[in-house]
């Protein structure tokens, strides 16, 4: 499927029809997290909110906590 960005606004915006959503199971409530690749645009739907809260609240905490030693892990 070929799809164009339309005008919204100051932005631009990407139309996504009824029977995709169903499939997807999303509405227009449900968030989505976007990431990159560096040349395509990904779209997952977050079914659980609370989780990704929940695990970047983690995430944040492990790296507050621990920073010299996951530096020594990264190089």
């Amino acid at each position: 499927m070929i799809k164009t960005l339309t005008k919204h606004g100051n932005s631009l915006a990407l139309i996504i029809e009824k029977p995709v959503l169903e499939l997807l199971g999303v509405d227009p409530e449900t968030p989505f997290n976007i990431t990159t690749d560096g040349q395509a645009l990904i779209l997952t739907p977050v079914k659980d909110a609370g989780r990704v809260e929940a695990f970047q609240s983690a995430l944040a905490k492990v790296n507050n906590r621990y920073p010299k030693a996951l530096k020594t892990l990264a190089e």
